[in-house]
């Protein structure tokens, strides 16, 4: 049997796996999780004042359940994950690993609107009993945005004055 982990099935796994999330559908999260699971979860500064809020870094699919279904309980519903961008990044040995956007948006005043955004890097197998995460790192965007001509320039700013 191959090991071999097509784009369709990657897509339609991730989906489901946040839809089960936004609904608390906590035993389909588990079967999604592989027993050794790894989840990490940070801002993409390090320096957000919520950090202490979200970002554990959990070992086990219990730890990673727990943590998740508490999290799930103390936000809101309404409350919808997007994954957009799926793309394949590389695979290692029965792993294929995967990056995608990851878009947050919940209902107020009968109106969607963002509650947060980032990136998320997972590493998926085939289980026994279907797809199963083995690795999954969130990584969410708290840095206020500036032009990009602006963070090339103090980037090399940086770098120079490191030299």
């Amino acid at each position: 049997m191959s090991t071999d982990i097509t784009l369709p099935e990657l897509q339609e796994f991730i989906a489901g796996f946040w839809y089960h999330y936004d609904e608390a559908h906590y035993d389909e999260l588990a079967a999604r999780c592989a027993e050794d699971v790894h989840y990490v979860s940070r801002s993409d500064s390090g320096a957000s004042p919520f950090e202490e809020l979200m970002s554990p870094e959990l070992h086990g699919r219990d730890a990673v359940m727990e943590w998740l279904s508490e999290h799930r309980e103390q936000s809101p519903y309404p409350l919808r994950h997007h994954a957009t961008n799926v793309h394949r990044i590389g695979t290692d040995g029965e792993v294929t690993r995967v990056r995608f956007y990851i878009f947050v948006n919940q209902i107020a005043n009968f109106v969607p609107f963002a509650v947060s955004s980032g990136v998320t890097e997972v590493d998926v197998r085939r289980g026994a009993n279907g797809l199963e995460f083995t690795e999954m790192n969130v990584i969410l965007d708290t840095t206020n945005s500036v032009l990009l001509s602006e963070l090339h320039a103090n980037s090399a700013a940086a770098t120079a004055a490191g030299s």
